[in-house]
């Protein structure tokens, strides 16, 4: 007789939400004991979970141990492998629990429409459009005409130090050095073919000696990539969620040494700092670089680079230089914030190249849209729920490609049939305690109008018994 294993629960099967659904409703024991029925929410992930629960403190003189939410841990375990059976990665869901228990479970997901929201049940950004990006991310180089290379930019002098300190390297062939060229779509510049010429910087090469790996890191001032794993840095390897990304600018001020791109073809990533942030070969330099300069992508900034040295020769002979920020306080910002810390109306942030208007958290009277109509580069605006005047004012913002708004300010442009069709991609701003199946209404009344995959919602009935007694 041959042992089987026992078939995982569904993720539609009430047994699979059940530990997950009474530990919320002991969390909140009090909070519900006087309601008709308790709702309870959350998102479980295949990597992560976001749940309203108070975990357990841990005895006196004693750190918390995985022990102390053991349940949790369980219950979570549960969700998720029904998830990964699934082929699912992310679903939220909202149940109404009666005190007898009964309990009408919604999950509410997933759309290839809809990115996941972030750490609470409501929906992220609705793609209206498939395949849309932001504006920053269909960005290219500008031309500088008279970039050049720095003066101490020196091939032969940067591999012949590399040379003395790594006598036992091996190198590349010439015609693996092709090999990458033909696989990039570019020519590699002659220092960075002088750096592979001494190493090719393979982990078998080492034969798993990682002193040897670290004289290598010393060597060259960085975590060297093998040269099979050179990459071009160009927009599609920055991926940043349409809500982020639709909040930034690409600005490149007249005197600045590196663009501020999200990415380019000319940017050409070798290595890494340790920390997540990757060095790169800058082929298209800003107005006062040089080509072939050594530029850092910050792993936690959405777009731009920061210089680290003039040439590759100065980053392995330790000439570093630090970039002057000119923060241009002459010029109105293409990205403007009107809050309560911030720009005090919207006529102070109304301007010709204006791309971006946030209006967040306001204690004044609501706010026109009126001095923003008709600017020609207006392309995102996300507004504080309640702070706007009248959401119809919308409607005369033609060039948007990002809205995001509180769910009454939706409603009204709904019901207007006002919804402007402009936009690639759209969000609700969720404050206070809405149920997650009216904002998934919203949601999917505006996937409808651009005829994408709405939220799939299914309705798993079961019981979990009488609750607790607060």
């Amino acid at each position: 007789m041959v042992d089987q294993k026992p078939s995982l629960p569904s993720i539609h099967d009430f047994a699979t939400w059940e530990p997950v659904l009474r530990l919320l409703r002991a969390g909140d024991a009090e909070k519900h004991a006087a309601a008709p029925s308790a709702r309870v929410e959350g998102r479980i992930g295949r990597h992560g979970w976001s749940l309203a629960l108070q975990r357990r403190l841990p005895p006196p003189g004693r750190a918390a141990q995985i022990e102390d939410m053991q349940d949790e841990l369980d219950a979570v375990k549960r969700v998720q492998s029904a998830l990964a059976d699934a082929g699912v990665d992310d679903i939220s869901f909202t149940a109404e629990i009666s005190p007898t228990g009964k309990t009408a479970l919604h999950l509410l997901g997933p759309s290839p429409a809809v990115e996941p929201g972030i750490g609470n049940p409501h929906p992220g950004a609705l793609i209206l459009v498939e395949g849309s990006l932001p504006e920053p991310w269909h960005r290219l180089p500008d031309s500088v005409p008279g970039a050049v290379q720095a003066p101490s930019a020196n091939p032969e002098l940067l591999e012949q130090t590399l040379r003395e300190r790594l006598p036992d390297a091996i190198g590349a062939t010439e015609a693996e050095i092709a090999a990458a060229e033909a696989r990039l779509g570019v020519t590699l510049p002659d220092e960075l073919k002088a750096l592979y010429r001494v190493t090719r910087a393979r982990w078998e090469d080492w034969g798993d000696d990682y002193e040897a790996a670290e004289r290598v890191s010393a060597a060259v001032g960085c975590e060297l990539f093998a040269l099979e794993e050179l990459y071009v840095a160009d927009a599609s390897s920055r991926h940043c969620r349409w809500e982020f990304a639709a909040m930034v600018a690409v600005v490149t001020p007249p005197d600045a040494v590196v663009q501020g791109l999200v990415g380019s073809p000319g940017w050409i990533a070798f290595g890494d700092n340790g920390g997540g942030d990757r060095l790169a070969v800058d082929l298209t330099p800003g107005p006062r670089g040089h080509t072939g300069q050594i530029i850092m992508l910050d792993h936690e900034q959405n777009i731009g680079a920061e210089i680290l040295a003039d040439s590759l020769t100065d980053l392995v002979m330790s000439r570093r230089r630090e970039e002057r920020r000119d923060r241009r306080r002459d010029q109105p910002p293409v990205v403007a914030r009107v809050n309560i810390a911030s720009l005090k109306s919207i006529q102070a942030a109304a301007h010709p190249g204006l791309e971006v208007l946030s209006i967040g958290v306001w204690d004044g009277a609501p706010l026109s849209l009126a001095p923003v109509t008709g600017l020609p580069r207006l392309r995102t605006l996300t507004a504080y729920p309640g702070t706007l005047a009248d959401p119809l004012e919308i409607a005369e913002l033609t060039g948007l490609e990002f809205l995001e708004l509180g769910p009454a300010e939706w409603r009204v442009l709904l019901d207007a049939g006002a919804v402007p069709r402009s936009l690639s991609a759209a969000a609700i701003e969720v404050h206070g305690n809405h149920n997650p199946l009216t904002i998934v209404a919203i949601a999917n009344e505006l996937l409808a109008l651009w005829d994408r995959p709405r939220i799939i919602q299914t309705v798993v009935e079961g019981t979990l018994g009488p609750g607790p007694v607060a």
